[in-house]
């Protein structure tokens, strides 16, 4: 490309001015560049669609990359620790005595535990060694004795006390003698029999309503005074639960009835149930 030398024209050298003829006439590429840029003519200039394209084009180098795999491996690492400190938090914040006490329980829990293994294991191992079936066998029957003493279906024997109500002034009613049969199962009795009447679990007291004086019934049947109770139990704790301050005792005294109260080592019922 012919650049303009824009300088005072010099004389040559024989002293003559130089005429316009002499002058070289700039060329159309020349007259086309803005003045004062000198590029090249070999250089194309990119369009403008190619020039938007090469802005958007996205430029990673490898110092980017590396970064951002660090940023990730970064977070990863933050998450994992704030789950960690979630899970922990508990314990965390926990004074001293309640670690102290966490750990006793789970200790008395892993013993009983043990024990319910041992339990079972001994279960078990009984149950291999006969094998005829005579441990299960034995450990039904002693499952139907209990409930056949319970149900009131089978005579028992055992220590207890005997409770003799004697009614002078005709005062007792059936809600009287319910308040002793209650109180003797809360005290512990086990088996319960009322004259010669087994007291069930079903059983009810019911006032007479005919003769001069009326009466009391127990299951439907007729009873004389004096009134019998046999009580299989503990005959400490039946004898005191009688006897309390306003208790069972009290109250029958005050309508007139005499009430006394022997323990034993050894009572015998045998009165049973029908159904």
């Amino acid at each position: 490309m012919t650049e303009f030398d824009e300088s005072p024209e010099r004389p040559h050298a024989d002293g003559d001015v130089p005429t316009k003829k002499d002058r070289p006439e700039p060329s159309s590429a020349s007259l086309a560049e803005p003045a004062g840029e000198g590029v090249p003519e070999s250089v194309e200039r990119p369009s403008g669609f190619a020039v938007v394209m090469g802005l958007l084009r996205p430029r990673v180098s490898w110092g980017q990359l590396v970064g951002g795999v660090l940023c990730l491996v970064l977070g990863f690492a933050v998450v994992a620790q704030v789950q960690t400190n979630n899970r922990d938090t508990t314990f965390a914040t926990a004074r001293q005595d309640e670690l102290v006490g966490i750990l006793a329980d789970l200790g008395q829990r892993s013993e009983r535990l043990r024990g319910d293994l041992r339990d079972l294991e001994e279960t078990k191992a009984g149950l291999e060694r006969d094998a005829e079936g005579g441990t299960a066998l034995e450990e039904a029957r002693k499952r139907a004795t209990i409930y056949g003493l319970l149900a009131g279906t089978l005579p028992a024997e055992g220590p207890g006390v005997e409770v003799t109500i004697d009614d002078p002034k005709r005062g007792m009613r059936a809600l009287h003698l319910l308040d002793a049969l209650q109180e003797l199962r809360d005290a512990g009795a086990e088996v319960v029999q009322v004259n010669d009447v087994r007291a069930g679990v079903d059983t009810y007291f019911l006032d007479e309503q005919g003769g001069v004086q009326g009466g009391v019934q127990v299951d439907g049947r007729p009873l004389q005074a004096p009134y019998r109770f046999l009580a299989i139990g503990d005959p400490h704790t039946m004898t005191t639960a009688l006897n309390i301050p306003g208790g069972v005792v009290k109250t029958l005294q005050g309508v007139g009835a005499v009430v006394s109260i022997t323990p034993r080592a050894r009572i015998a019922v045998r009165a049973i149930r029908s159904s």
